[in-house]
C-alpha cells in the first residue's frame, strides 16, 4: 500500500475549494449591527419587539430566581427547559438583563454561522443572509438558542447519533418542535442511538428542573387554553371573513391578539385536525420511506416543522426563525430536495417583518392592506410545505409505495450430486 492510498481523504479547502470566511464573517458583522441598531431604536415607528425582553422576560426570570415557574400567568407556555435559557443570563452579571440577554443571542448566533460554514454548502448564506429579513425580533426572542440546538443536533447526527439526539431532546425541553428533527435518522442503530439519548437527555434535564423549581408543568394549562391568533392561516381566513360582514373581534389573550366569535372555536378545532393529520402523514412516510441520503434528515425537519407551522393557531414571525435554520442545514448538503421550499422562506420571513412589527396595526385591524400581506405570507409558507413534503416523498418512497430493498445476489448454485 502506498503512502498516498494512506493519506484521508482531502477535505473541501484541500482540494482548492476555499470556504469564505472572510466574506461571511463581514457579512454577519454588518447585519448583526444593523439588527442591533434596530433593537436600540425600538421606538422608531416599528417598535413593541424589545417589550418581551424588557417586562415579560425579566418578570420570568424574577419568578424563576425565587425558585418557582410562573404560576396563573397566561403568558407562560413552554416546556421547563426554557426556564434555563430566561435564566441565562445571570451568567453575566456585569451586563442589565436585556443587553445580557442579546449578548447570549449574538453569541448563539454566530456558534451556528461557524458551525453551518463548517458543514459547507450555502447554508450558512441562508442563515447569515435571512436572519436579517426578521429585523431585530431574533435579538428579543429565545428562539435563535432553540433554532442552534436543532441545528447543532442536524449537523451531529450522522458521525454521533447519540450526541444529535442529546441535542434534539433538550432542545425538545425549550420548545416541543426540535424533536421533530429525529423524524428522519436511518433506520437502525443511528435511530435507535438518537431517540434514546433523545429520551435520556430530556429526562435527565426534566429532573434536574423538577428537583430544583416548583410547577415545571404548569405550562401545560396556558398551551391548552389558546385561540386562533390573527397571524395563523385560520386567522387570515377570519380576517377575510370579518371583511365580508363576520361579526368575529380581536382581542388581546395569551399574550398575543386572537379573534373571538361565532366560529373561532371551530377554526381552532380544524386547525388541531390538520395538525393531527400532518403528524399522520409523516408516520406514513416514515413508514414507506425506503431511500436514505446524507440530506433525509435534514429534509425531513424541515418538512415536518413546516407542516406543523402551518396548521398551527399561533404562526408567530419568530417560528421563521426556525425554517431558516432547518433550511440551512438542508442547503449544507448536495442532495438535499429542499432548495426551492429554501428559496420560498426567504420572501416569508420578508413578509413576516412587514406584519409584525412594521405594519401590525393593519394586520391587527384587518385593513386591506393587512389581509393581503398575511394572505401573501402565510401562502408562501403553505406552498412550502406542501413543496416540501411533494418533493421529500418523491425523493424517498418508491413509486407505488413499495418498500425499498437492496438487491441481494442470487444463491449461488448448487454442485450436482
Amino acid at each position: 500500500m502506498t503512502i498516498q492510498q494512506l493519506r484521508p481523504p482531502l477535505r473541501p479547502a484541500e482540494r482548492g475549494t476555499v470556504r469564505p470566511w472572510p466574506a461571511v464573517g463581514a457579512l454577519w458583522v454588518l447585519t448583526r449591527l444593523g439588527m442591533i441598531w434596530l433593537l436600540a431604536h425600538d421606538s422608531l415607528g416599528i417598535g413593541g419587539v424589545a417589550t418581551e425582553v424588557h417586562t415579560l422576560y425579566r418578570s420570568w426570570y424574577a419568578q424563576l430566581g425565587q425558585g418557582s415557574y410562573p404560576v396563573g400567568d397566561v403568558t407562560w407556555q413552554y416546556p421547563p427547559g426554557a426556564g434555563a435559557v430566561i435564566l441565562s443570563p445571570a451568567l453575566l452579571p456585569f451586563l442589565t438583563y436585556v443587553q445580557a440577554f442579546t449578548t447570549l443571542v449574538l453569541a448563539t448566533d454566530a456558534v451556528v454561522t461557524f458551525a453551518l460554514l463548517r458543514a459547507g454548502g450555502t447554508g450558512v448564506w441562508m442563515w447569515v443572509c435571512g436572519l436579517p429579513l426578521l429585523l431585530h425580533i431574533p435579538l428579543a426572542r429565545y428562539d435563535v438558542q432553540v433554532t442552534a440546538l436543532a441545528v447543532l443536533g442536524l449537523l451531529a447526527l450522522r458521525r454521533r447519533p447519540v450526541l444529535g439526539g442529546a441535542l434534539a431532546g433538550l432542545g425538545a425541553m425549550v420548545k416541543v418542535w426540535p424533536a421533530l428533527t429525529l423524524l428522519g435518522t436511518p433506520r437502525g442503530r443511528t435511530t435507535r442511538a438518537a431517540w434514546l439519548s433523545a429520551a435520556c437527555a430530556a429526562a435527565v434535564l426534566l429532573t434536574v428542573l423538577a428537583l430544583c423549581f416548583s410547577h415545571p408543568l404548569g405550562f401545560l394549562r396556558q398551551q391548552s387554553g389558546r385561540g386562533v391568533q390573527i397571524e395563523s392561516i385560520g386567522g387570515t381566513a377570519l380576517a377575510l371573513a370579518h371583511r365580508a360582514g363576520w361579526p368575529g373581534t380581536v382581542v388581546y389573550r395569551y399574550g398575543a391578539l386572537e379573534f373571538t366569535g361565532p366560529h373561532v372555536q371551530a377554526v381552532g378545532r380544524a386547525a388541531l385536525a390538520l395538525t393531527a393529520a400532518a403528524f399522520c402523514w409523516l408516520l406514513l412516510w416514515r413508514m414507506k420511506a425506503a431511500r436514505w441520503t446524507d440530506a433525509t434528515p435534514f429534509d425531513s425537519a424541515l418538512c415536518a416543522v413546516l407542516l406543523f407551522t402551518v396548521t398551527s393557531r399561533v404562526i408567530s414571525p419568530q417560528y421563521l426563525i426556525w425554517l431558516i435554520g432547518l433550511a440551512a442545514v438542508c442547503l449544507t448538503s448536495a442532495r438535499t430536495t429542499q432548495r426551492p421550499v429554501a428559496v420560498l422562506l426567504l420572501p416569508a420571513a420578508a413578509a413576516s417583518s412587514l406584519a409584525y412589527p412594521v405594519l401590525y396595526t393593519d394586520v391587527a385591524e384587518g385593513s386591506p392592506l393587512g389581509c393581503t400581506l398575511m394572505v401573501v405570507r402565510n401562502g408562501l409558507l403553505l406552498a412550502a410545505a406542501l413543496l416540501s413534503a411533494r418533493r421529500l416523498w418523491a425523493a424517498t418512497v418508491p413509486a407505488g409505495g413499495a418498500r425499498w430493498t437492496m438487491r441481494r445476489r442470487p444463491p449461488a448454485a448448487r454442485c450436482p450430486q
